[in-house]
């Protein structure tokens, strides 16, 4: 009985982690993906750019925008998951040093959204989906005391899933449920 359970949860989870979701692959799937990462309200004017080719490149500009967001389609180089995200300036020169290995260095919060949902390492290993969610870095580590850094109810921490960037903190406000896989 365990053997044919276990079994059956293998397959349930192949099945699902190989029925991935389309990948934006053409520029215009690209912007349409980084539009459904935030309200119309940040989106409508922020410029839209996709991901360097290779770690410390420049981003492409697919479409230039007029206010201080940037917007990114998913899934980001390496990801089988579609994951867009829009950042305010500050939030997004954050990303953008981390993941350079670039020192960073801010001077006041910054915001991002993420409409659709993250894939997270899980800590057994695995990967689970966080529903949509705010994103909030400041410039005052101390300030994220005292939140959990579980993610499985209300607000909670969490860094950007890279070696070099495990103290690098910010903290993560859910608007919505995951959807149940």
């Amino acid at each position: 009985m365990r053997l044919a359970v276990l079994c059956l949860f293998a397959a349930l989870t192949a099945s699902a982690q190989s029925a991935t979701e389309h990948l934006p692959v053409t520029d215009a799937e690209k912007i349409a993906d980084a539009l459904r990462a935030a309200p119309n309200f940040i989106t409508d004017e922020a410029t839209i750019v996709d991901y360097p080719a290779s770690k410390g490149g420049d981003f492409r500009v697919l479409r230039k925008g007029t206010s201080e967001w940037t917007c990114l389609p998913g899934p980001p180089p390496g990801s089988k998951h579609d994951d867009p995200g829009c950042f305010d300036s500050v939030f997004f020169q954050w990303v953008t040093d981390g993941l350079a290995g670039r020192p960073q260095h801010i001077d006041r919060l910054g915001i991002a959204y993420m409409y659709m949902g993250q894939w997270v390492p899980g800590a057994s290993g695995g990967e689970f989906h966080v529903g949509p969610h705010i994103m909030v870095v400041t410039p005052h580590p101390e300030d994220l005391h005292g939140f959990t850094r579980g993610g499985w109810n209300g607000t909670y921490i969490i860094h950007l899933p890279l070696p070099n960037l495990a103290d690098k903190w910010f903290l993560v406000i859910p608007i919505g449920q995951a959807d149940k896989q």
